[in-house]
């Protein structure tokens, strides 16, 4: 029960992320495939908070891609608008941010030094990145030049492994460097998704740069979880990745449970706005999913339904409603074909409780750090090869 987490002291605060103010300190996290402007308004719907765009490479940002520019488009509901930038080269970040703020392109700027997956951080990039201090300290600064007014924001990991931590230092800098808050995924790169958040890490950082807001991510599955996070770290608000999946009236939850944590709305309020969904309700929730994306896919519906598949056994973990059901949502055509799986399925199915709760999307299990030749020998990034550096600005989106 959220009430049981109910703090000694009403918190009346927002969150203030530059010249932005939230009206609950809550963040979605960018995640590859999963955080288009379907599913942003799709989670809209349901409560408040900052909406982040799919993790937008640099590079293709500055060379204009086609489908760059397909992800960088925002719904005119979509306020304020934030994109996630991820790079490796000063300049070309520079440039990124300088267009968008030139051509109004967002509301806020947030850069991704968390991603962990190995074709990344072989070349140097995504959490192994702040390893280099003075890289990471130069895309920072002019990042944060580039940007002006526009608030500017980093999101990072607690390093590479338990030997080798960056989080400290990197928050120094970059509060220093003037960003505008700090998120930080309590686990290092080669624990990847497994394993339990470092909760204390968060604590530790949002100490050591006092004054810059700080926002917790790692192992928040309910609303509960994110009462529990703040108070025990003291952070400023939270980061959702894995935990909404399938489930976009998380986003309700946390907003009763933050607005009740500064007295608002009742505890009791928030406890009877929390979401327990019958079947019916999530498959009308998978309808306007779908329809979203048709709108996001240009009216392209096979585009939608494609995309939709792997989201349904999020939408429907804990429910009851057989293994056909399910092998036919993972291979829907279109609506028709929706409505039909649909029609044979139970709507005022109960939810499952726990059955739907608690972790979702892969965990996996801890991983040896792929990293460049001789990396660790110096936290300086001198000699670098920017050349191959640049292969690490893929399309893929760190935790």
């Amino acid at each position: 029960m959220i009430e049981s987490l109910k703090p000694t002291a009403v918190t009346a605060e927002k969150l203030r992320i530059g010249n932005i103010e939230l009206p609950v300190p809550v963040e979605l996290a960018p995640m590859a495939g999963i955080t288009n402007t379907a599913y942003r308004r799709l989670c809209r719907e349901y409560g408040e908070g900052l909406f982040v765009s799919e993790m937008i490479t640099s590079r293709a940002l500055v060379e204009r891609t086609p489908n760059t520019l397909r992800l960088i488009q925002f719904h005119e509901s979509e306020k304020p608008r934030s994109i996630q930038l991820y790079g490796v080269d000063p300049k070309t970040i520079a440039q990124a941010v300088t267009m968008i703020v030139d051509d109004d392109l967002a509301d806020h700027i947030d850069l991704n030094f968390g991603c962990p997956v190995p074709k990344v951080t072989r070349k140097g990039g995504g959490s192994a990145l702040p390893w280099k201090q003075d890289l990471f300290a130069a895309i920072v600064k002019q990042a944060v030049k580039a940007a002006g007014n526009l608030p500017l924001t980093i999101k990072m990991r607690k390093g590479i492994d338990q030997d080798h931590l960056t989080f400290l230092d990197a928050g120094k800098m970059a509060a220093d460097a003037g960003v505008a808050a700090i998120a930080l995924h309590g686990r290092t790169m080669a624990e990847h998704y497994s394993g339990k958040a470092d909760w204390d890490a968060i604590a530790e950082l949002k100490q050591a740069v006092n004054g810059v807001p700080v926002l917790g991510n790692g192992d928040i599955w309910s609303a509960a979880d994110a009462i529990r996070m703040v108070e025990h770290t003291g952070c400023d608000g939270v980061v959702v990745g894995r935990g909404c999946l399938g489930r976009p009236w998380l986003f309700g939850d946390l907003t009763a449970a933050f607005k009740a944590r500064a007295g608002e709305i009742s505890w009791e309020e928030a406890n009877a706005a929390a979401a327990a969904p019958p079947l019916g309700e999530v498959m009308d929730a998978v309808r306007r999913h779908t329809e979203l994306l048709v709108d996001f896919f240009g009216g392209d519906e096979a585009h939608a339904h494609r995309d939709i598949r792997k989201h349904m056994a999020w939408y429907f973990k804990g429910y009851s409603v057989g293994g056909d059901v399910r092998r036919a949502l993972a291979g829907v055509l279109d609506f028709a074909h929706m409505d039909e799986i649909f029609a044979q399925m139970d709507r005022s199915l109960p939810y499952p409780e726990q059955g739907a709760e608690g972790p979702r999307g892969r965990a996996g299990r801890a991983k040896r750090p792929h990293l460049p030749d001789g990396w660790l020998e110096s936290r300086s990034s001198d000699n670098i090869d920017f050349t191959e550096l640049a292969d690490a600005e893929r399309d893929d989106s760190g935790g």
